[in-house]
Protein backbone atom coordinates (compact mmCIF):
# COMPACT_ATOMS: atom_id res chain seq x y z
CA UNK A 1 0.00 0.00 0.00
CA UNK A 2 2.81 2.42 0.89
CA UNK A 3 4.68 1.56 -2.31
CA UNK A 4 1.62 2.20 -4.49
CA UNK A 5 0.98 5.47 -2.62
CA UNK A 6 4.61 6.49 -3.24
CA UNK A 7 4.16 5.69 -6.93
CA UNK A 8 0.99 7.79 -7.22
CA UNK A 9 2.42 10.67 -5.18
CA UNK A 10 5.49 10.82 -7.43
CA UNK A 11 3.34 10.96 -10.56
CA UNK A 12 1.21 13.74 -9.10
CA UNK A 13 4.21 15.78 -7.89
CA UNK A 14 5.97 15.44 -11.24
CA UNK A 15 2.82 16.31 -13.16
CA UNK A 16 2.11 19.38 -11.05
CA UNK A 17 5.60 20.81 -11.48
CA UNK A 18 5.90 19.91 -15.15
CA UNK A 19 2.56 21.33 -16.22
CA UNK A 20 2.64 24.76 -14.57
CA UNK A 21 5.86 25.00 -12.59
CA UNK A 22 7.64 26.88 -15.35
CA UNK A 23 6.57 30.14 -16.95
CA UNK A 24 8.06 32.15 -19.83
CA UNK A 25 9.68 35.31 -18.54
CA UNK A 26 9.72 37.98 -21.29
CA UNK A 27 12.58 40.00 -19.78
CA UNK A 28 14.88 37.00 -19.51
CA UNK A 29 13.50 35.46 -22.71
CA UNK A 30 13.39 31.98 -21.20
CA UNK A 31 11.23 29.84 -18.96
CA UNK A 32 11.78 30.30 -15.23
CA UNK A 33 10.46 28.35 -12.29
CA UNK A 34 7.54 30.15 -10.67
CA UNK A 35 8.89 29.22 -7.23
CA UNK A 36 10.88 32.40 -6.68
CA UNK A 37 12.61 31.96 -10.04
CA UNK A 38 14.62 29.09 -8.53
CA UNK A 39 15.32 26.47 -11.14
CA UNK A 40 16.74 24.32 -8.36
CA UNK A 41 13.37 24.00 -6.65
CA UNK A 42 11.60 22.84 -9.81
CA UNK A 43 14.44 20.59 -10.95
CA UNK A 44 14.88 19.00 -7.53
CA UNK A 45 11.15 18.34 -7.21
CA UNK A 46 10.99 16.81 -10.69
CA UNK A 47 14.19 14.80 -10.27
CA UNK A 48 13.18 13.30 -6.94
CA UNK A 49 9.71 12.45 -8.30
CA UNK A 50 11.03 10.82 -11.48
CA UNK A 51 13.52 8.63 -9.61
CA UNK A 52 10.86 7.79 -7.01
CA UNK A 53 8.51 6.69 -9.80
CA UNK A 54 11.11 4.42 -11.39
CA UNK A 55 12.21 3.02 -8.03
CA UNK A 56 8.61 2.33 -7.01
CA UNK A 57 8.05 0.33 -10.17
CA UNK A 58 11.30 -1.55 -9.63
CA UNK A 59 10.52 -2.40 -6.02
CA UNK A 60 6.93 -3.41 -6.88
CA UNK A 61 8.31 -5.84 -9.45
CA UNK A 62 10.85 -7.07 -6.89
CA UNK A 63 8.13 -7.62 -4.30
CA UNK A 64 6.08 -9.55 -6.87
CA UNK A 65 8.99 -11.89 -7.51
CA UNK A 66 10.19 -11.96 -3.88
CA UNK A 67 8.68 -15.35 -3.06
CA UNK A 68 10.24 -16.83 -6.20
CA UNK A 69 13.76 -15.80 -5.18
CA UNK A 70 15.35 -19.11 -4.29
CA UNK A 71 18.42 -17.75 -2.57
CA UNK A 72 18.13 -16.41 0.96
CA UNK A 73 21.08 -14.19 0.14
CA UNK A 74 19.22 -12.64 -2.81
CA UNK A 75 16.19 -11.98 -0.64
CA UNK A 76 18.38 -10.38 2.00
CA UNK A 77 20.05 -8.15 -0.59
CA UNK A 78 16.66 -7.08 -1.95
CA UNK A 79 15.32 -6.26 1.52
CA UNK A 80 18.47 -4.36 2.51
CA UNK A 81 18.41 -2.42 -0.78
CA UNK A 82 14.74 -1.60 -0.24
CA UNK A 83 15.42 -0.48 3.32
CA UNK A 84 18.39 1.71 2.39
CA UNK A 85 16.77 3.28 -0.67
CA UNK A 86 13.41 3.90 1.02
CA UNK A 87 15.04 5.54 4.02
CA UNK A 88 17.27 7.69 1.83
CA UNK A 89 14.39 8.64 -0.44
CA UNK A 90 12.25 9.73 2.49
CA UNK A 91 15.11 12.09 3.32
CA UNK A 92 15.37 13.21 -0.33
CA UNK A 93 11.67 14.07 -0.30
CA UNK A 94 12.16 15.97 2.96
CA UNK A 95 14.86 18.09 1.29
CA UNK A 96 12.70 18.54 -1.81
CA UNK A 97 9.68 19.54 0.27
CA UNK A 98 11.67 22.01 2.35
CA UNK A 99 13.27 23.57 -0.73
CA UNK A 100 10.00 23.94 -2.61
CA UNK A 101 8.08 25.23 0.42
CA UNK A 102 10.75 27.83 1.20
CA UNK A 103 11.09 29.02 -2.40
CA UNK A 104 7.31 29.18 -2.81
CA UNK A 105 6.96 31.22 0.40
CA UNK A 106 9.58 33.69 -0.88
CA UNK A 107 8.11 34.05 -4.37
CA UNK A 108 5.84 36.82 -5.54
CA UNK A 109 2.26 36.21 -6.59
CA UNK A 110 2.33 34.79 -10.14
CA UNK A 111 0.48 36.77 -12.80
CA UNK A 112 -3.24 35.88 -12.68
CA UNK A 113 -2.50 33.12 -10.14
CA UNK A 114 -0.75 30.94 -12.74
CA UNK A 115 0.32 27.62 -11.26
CA UNK A 116 -0.64 28.26 -7.64
CA UNK A 117 -2.76 25.12 -7.32
CA UNK A 118 -0.20 22.94 -9.06
CA UNK A 119 2.72 24.15 -6.96
CA UNK A 120 0.63 23.73 -3.81
CA UNK A 121 -0.19 20.19 -4.95
CA UNK A 122 3.46 19.41 -5.66
CA UNK A 123 4.44 20.65 -2.21
CA UNK A 124 1.63 18.66 -0.55
CA UNK A 125 2.44 15.42 -2.34
CA UNK A 126 6.15 15.86 -1.66
CA UNK A 127 5.26 16.15 2.02
CA UNK A 128 3.05 13.05 1.88
CA UNK A 129 5.80 11.16 0.05
CA UNK A 130 8.06 11.58 3.06
CA UNK A 131 5.65 9.38 5.03
CA UNK A 132 5.03 6.98 2.14
CA UNK A 133 8.75 6.28 1.71
CA UNK A 134 9.24 6.24 5.48
CA UNK A 135 6.50 3.61 5.71
CA UNK A 136 8.22 1.58 2.99
CA UNK A 137 11.46 1.76 4.98
CA UNK A 138 9.67 0.75 8.17
CA UNK A 139 8.09 -2.30 6.54
CA UNK A 140 11.42 -3.24 4.97
CA UNK A 141 13.04 -3.07 8.39
CA UNK A 142 10.26 -5.23 9.77
CA UNK A 143 10.70 -7.74 6.92
CA UNK A 144 14.46 -7.77 7.56
CA UNK A 145 13.98 -8.44 11.28
CA UNK A 146 11.46 -11.20 10.66
CA UNK A 147 13.78 -12.83 8.12
CA UNK A 148 16.73 -12.54 10.47
CA UNK A 149 14.78 -14.09 13.36
CA UNK A 150 13.50 -16.90 11.14
CA UNK A 151 16.98 -17.73 9.91
CA UNK A 152 19.00 -17.26 13.11
CA UNK A 153 16.60 -16.88 16.03
CA UNK A 154 15.70 -19.58 18.52
CA UNK A 155 18.64 -21.86 17.72
CA UNK A 156 18.48 -23.11 21.28
CA UNK A 157 14.78 -24.06 21.01
CA UNK A 158 15.30 -26.01 17.79
CA UNK A 159 17.98 -28.15 19.43
CA UNK A 160 15.78 -28.98 22.39
CA UNK A 161 17.58 -26.54 24.66
CA UNK A 162 20.56 -28.80 25.33
CA UNK A 163 23.63 -30.03 23.56
CA UNK A 164 23.77 -33.50 22.12
CA UNK A 165 26.76 -35.66 22.86
CA UNK A 166 28.61 -37.45 20.12
CA UNK A 167 30.74 -40.51 20.48
CA UNK A 168 32.33 -42.94 18.03
CA UNK A 169 29.01 -44.69 17.34
CA UNK A 170 26.94 -41.52 16.64
CA UNK A 171 24.78 -39.16 18.65
CA UNK A 172 23.89 -40.16 22.18
CA UNK A 173 20.47 -39.13 23.50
Amino acid sequence: VFRIAALLFSVIAFGCISSQGWQFHPDKEKEVCIMNGSGTACQLGNGVAIIAFLASIGFLVGEYFFEQMSSVKSRKHFVVADLAFSGFWAFAYLVSFATMAYQWSQSEEPASGYGQGNIGGAILFSFLSIFAWGGCALFSLQRYNVGFEAAFGDIEATAGGEYQSYDQNGYVD
